[in-house]
């Protein structure tokens, strides 16, 4: 009887390794130990031909799943089970290589009926790499069914996300034209490239079966996150020559690192590995050095970055796990999620704050124009204000100019200050009387002027007859006012209209003074 192991229905299938040469074929071996192979501690991270035997008992009869813990960045692998007279019962193949159809999706899962009894199983891997080291492990049908769906729903999850955010910010770098955005875009479609592969998303719906889909994208989005870095933080040669420098330095080693890993492809992953660990203290250092500049950018983008270094780190410093169904792939998967989504909360709050700032702005500058066409002692419209409204009145409409009087009088008597509470006094009655109908403007010292739409030139002149009389009452009994007015249709042109009125109001004004001076006279 072979030794063996009773396990409960989860069991991970733990035997000896053997590497072998890439020429040597199995014939039908039942014994891997007496075969003359190379035993080894565990499978390679840079890849290889391996071999492993175990033996393990069925207890229950039913239909079982043979699956890899660990890993799903498998190249090829085969399962050989033999029954307890050596007989195979069961030859499973698959991997990111091979064109067999997987049994559950997104899954290297085996199914297979077997009944109770003592079996032995031979599993062959051929893989140019490894993310982690493959450890196959048995399964029942039904719980298998469950344990993978938190993995499966984790993978589509991120994968639409991380298409979704690919085209965000490609359009973002468009538009902006920001190297920040458009160097963020290529890591996370690198990212995308490496999980759609490792996690069997490309290879099940698109029939994309390269591996190297798996790390040399990595490569390029190592050095595509050290450009986003200096980009956001702006790390420029100027303001930060140290950082800068270390910067540059580090980009030129990733595309070291990218050159070595073309000319020895085994060692890709490794080198992907290295480099996410480079541009990842990188990031940390170069958020940590901003912040303490006092950059809000930077505060946000480290906390982004901090957990970011917690979760990659730990990914990839990880080679074994205690669970079953999920793979270090996914716990990159979930790091490099987490850090984009609070990078999309830094990039909201950017926006956020450019449109507080636009707000402002815009505020800012119609307050501006309001002072720009508003007189500051009467508030009413002023001479700009007037020239704007010209162009805006229709054919029937009318200009008023007023002239008024007294203004000299108060000043010489009674101070500037008297002279402008004159001024004021005559603009708030004055706006008061024409209400919505017409609008009163400040032309300077004592010269008004009012547009009237409807053109009602007898209303407008009743409104400043009565205006008078409400400043006379106020206490100005020496003040008076002159007007003269036209319509738009009359002439053509804004300064001519302004003639015309000044002109009737000069003529209104000396006829009124002639008009006086027959009474004293009388």
């Amino acid at each position: 009887m072979w030794p063996s192991t009773c396990m409960a229905d989860v069991r991970e299938l733990a035997g000896l390794w053997y590497q072998v040469s890439e020429d040597w074929v199995y014939k039908g071996q039942t014994d891997l130990a007496v075969a003359g192979l190379k035993p080894v501690a565990k499978v390679e991270l840079t890849g290889g031909h391996f071999w492993q035997q175990v033996d393990f008992d069925i207890n229950t009869a039913g239909r079982h799943v043979l699956d890899f813990k660990n890993t799903s960045t498998i190249g090829y692998f085969r399962h050989i089970i033999l029954d307890a007279h050596q007989h195979p019962v069961a030859d499973l193949q698959g991997g990111i290589q091979s064109s067999e159809v997987n049994s559950f999706f997104l899954r290297h899962g085996r199914e297979f009926d077997l009944p109770a009894g003592h079996y032995r199983l031979l599993t062959e891997l051929n893989s140019p790499f490894f993310l982690a080291e493959p450890q196959p492990y048995l399964d029942m049908l039904d719980t298998y069914r469950q344990a993978i769906k938190p993995g499966n729903a984790l993978t589509l999850m991120c994968m639409g996300m991380f298409m979704g955010l690919i085209v965000y910010y490609a359009a973002l770098a468009m538009v902006r034209q920001r190297l920040a955005e458009a160097s963020y875009s290529t890591f996370i479609l690198g990212n995308l490239l490496f999980n759609g592969t490792a996690l069997q998303v490309f290879p099940e719906l698109f029939d994309l079966h390269w591996i190297y889909l798996i790390s040399y994208p990595i490569l390029f989005s190592n050095c595509a996150y050290i450009l986003f870095v200096m980009s956001l933080l702006k790390i420029r040669h100027n303001d930060y020559p140290r950082l800068y420098t270390v910067g540059v330095v580090l980009l030129a080693l990733l595309v070291g690192l990218v050159v070595l890993a073309m000319a020895r492809p085994n060692w890709s992953l490794e080198l992907a590995r290295y480099g996410v660990g480079v541009f990842l203290i990188y990031g940390l250092i170069a958020g940590i050095v901003r912040s303490l500049k006092g950059s809000v950018t930077a505060r946000l983008y480290l906390c982004a970055v901090g957990t970011f270094f917690v979760l990659g780190i730990t990914t990839i410093s990880v080679n074994s796990l205690s669970f079953f169904t999920l793979y270090v792939e996914h716990l990159g998967l979930f790091s490099v999620s987490v850090e984009i989504l609070l990078l999309a909360l830094l990039q909201s709050y950017q926006f956020a704050q450019l449109f507080r700032e636009k707000e402002y702005a815009i505020e800012q500058m119609e307050l501006s124009n309001r002072i720009s066409r508003t007189d500051a002692l009467t508030g009413l419209p002023n001479r700009l204000a007037l020239d704007l409204a010209l162009e805006n009145l229709p054919q029937h409409g009318s200009l008023t100019f007023i002239d008024m009087d007294g203004l000299k009088y108060y000043n010489d008597q009674f101070g500037h200050e008297r002279g402008d509470g004159l001024l004021c006094t005559f603009a708030i009655h004055l706006s008061q009387r024409l209400g919505d109908a017409a609008q009163a403007h400040r032309l300077g010292g004592d010269e008004f002027a009012i547009t009237c739409e409807q053109g009602d030139v007898p209303w407008v002149e009743r409104m400043l007859t009565q205006t008078v009389e409400d400043l006379r009452a106020s206490g100005f009994e020496f003040a008076g006012a002159s007007s003269g007015s036209a319509h738009i249709h009359e002439i053509q042109g804004k300064e001519d209209i302004k003639h015309m009125a000044d002109c009737r109001m000069y003529a209104n004004k000396r006829l009124r003074k002639l008009s006086r001076s027959g009474d004293h006279e009388n």
